[in-house]
């Protein structure tokens, strides 16, 4: 059985360039392909296609401050999913405290697809309002 390893390390380099806000690595990670969905009505929410939409999204949550704790590396037969934990407090007051699950399907060694599952998508969508 393989070990699906190749798939953890994309994941392993997703993860880096977004920690390290290296944009220019991260579009060496997503597929030009590539579809985002996020549920909610937030500025973030919805489904985005292509690289530059997701880089944008990826600047968004930066932007805000989010604080993005890695929990678990989940392998699957077509990708690798993140369990995480973002906080953040805006300026205002408003918190953002959410569980997500952040699937990533592989193909031919780059994120073809990311589709989020949030915990709180009342509070993202009111913490990216």
């Amino acid at each position: 059985m393989p070990s699906n390893r190749a798939d953890v390390t994309v994941a392993e380099r997703f993860l880096g360039a977004f920690g390290a806000h290296d944009w220019d690595a991260m579009r060496t990670v997503l597929a030009p392909e590539l579809a985002w969905s996020m549920p909610g009505t937030g500025t973030i929410s919805g489904t985005i296609h292509g690289v530059d939409a997701a880089i944008s999204r990826l600047r968004e949550i930066v932007g805000r401050g989010v604080n993005t704790e890695l929990l678990h590396v989940l392998t699957g037969e077509n990708g690798v999913t993140l369990s995480l934990h973002n906080t953040a407090e805006a300026p205002d007051g408003r918190k953002l405290d959410e569980h997500l699950a952040t699937v990533l399907t592989i193909r031919d060694g780059k994120v073809a697809a990311i589709d989020s599952y949030l915990s709180d998508v009342d509070g993202m969508s009111s913490f990216f309002h």
